[in-house]
């Protein structure tokens, strides 16, 4: 295959790519209005086969946009509404004593709601240091271990997590080894003004929209090779490397408020994520390979959780959306 023919090839696939992630987008929207970030981040972690963590005060859709995109993609769905009470085995399932037909009894293995594709991790801070280890290993290893048994998960498997930022009571922070498990962080906001009457005339009117399946695990599958196939120039790579760099303390390429103010950077794993969002960013808006200006775009919701501030920034108020933004002013793209 001659480079012309390698283009055309790479620009049908990206056409593809974009016709399939706008189809699921647009039936999203049906139901759902506004926070058009919020869907395009949960879709990047979809297609780039990894998980993202939505976090925002209660009421503002996040489960909605979830559950749409499970029923708007033909893959198996699960929501898993956590309490401190949980136990690993409600979520991973367990041997449950069962009747056979001459009369005798069995024990018989009874898959939890994490063996699914899209998994729905409502309130995951509400679960316990156990629980949260059980989703651990389902989200980095791909699959669950029950005593001797081991089931691997079905691809794609993408586990879309919510979390309240403000009530803490009852409440466990995941562990920063956890948190690097997801591939971005997106702080849900408010609606927009405009926006309130059209979520007042979907959610009350007595019928709500219908989300038909646009899409199949199959499809998702094959698409994410044609994202992991998008080609990153050194230049892009090269800034990539230098923004997670100029996070980390002590780094040549650290500002004053890095050094200042952080306790802990985010690590390699960061580097990777932005590359797997960035040529998916490029993909959508309709490019074959990857910018300095996607890697810059996805920065905030990849890094936002890889960063932890320390005691004297937390008092003087330093968000590591700051830090974020300083780094970004400070580190320049590669000439």
């Amino acid at each position: 295959m001659n480079a012309n023919e390698q283009a055309e090839v790479a620009e049908r696939d990206a056409q593809r790519f974009r016709d399939v992630h706008d189809k699921i987008k647009r039936e999203v929207q049906r139901f759902i209005v506004g926070q058009e970030p919020v869907l395009d981040a949960a879709l990047t972690a979809l297609f780039a086969g990894g998980h993202v963590m939505l976090e925002g005060v209660p009421g503002l859709g996040k489960t909605m946009l979830v559950k749409s995109i499970g029923q708007a993609v033909d893959v198996p769905f699960s929501r898993i509404q956590f309490t401190p009470d949980m136990m690993p085995a409600d979520i991973q399932g367990t041997n449950v004593l069962v009747e056979t037909e001459g009369g005798g009894h069995e024990l018989q293995f009874q898959e939890g709601p994490l063996v699914s594709s899209l998994v729905l991790a409502d309130e995951i801070n509400r679960a316990t240091p156990r629980t949260q280890s059980a989703l651990l290993e389902a989200m980095q290893e791909r699959q669950i271990t029950v005593g001797r048994r081991t089931i691997s998960l079905q691809e794609p498997y993408c586990v879309m997590a919510t979390q309240n930022p403000v009530e803490q009571e009852g409440t466990y922070p995941l562990p920063e080894a956890q948190l690097d498990r997801f591939l971005m962080k997106i702080v849900v906001g408010y609606p927009k003004v405009e926006e309130y009457e059209a979520i007042v005339d979907r959610t009350t009117a007595g019928q709500e929209p219908e989300i038909h399946k646009v899409s199949s695990s199959q499809e998702i599958m094959e698409l994410r090779k044609v994202a992991l196939s998008v080609p990153v120039p050194q230049r892009a790579k090269r800034y990539a490397v230098h923004l997670v760099v100029g996070a980390q303390p002590g780094s040549e390429h650290a500002p004053k408020l890095v050094n200042e103010f952080v306790a802990l950077g985010p690590s390699p794993r960061a580097v990777q994520a932005l590359m797997l969002c960035s040529k998916v960013r490029a993909l959508t808006e309709g490019r074959f390979a990857v910018s300095t200006d996607d890697v810059k775009a996805v920065a905030h919701d990849v890094l936002r959780h890889r960063v932890l501030v320390n005691f004297h920034g937390q008092a003087d108020g330093v968000t590591t959306d700051r830090v974020i933004a300083e780094v970004l002013g400070h580190v320049r793209p590669p000439v």
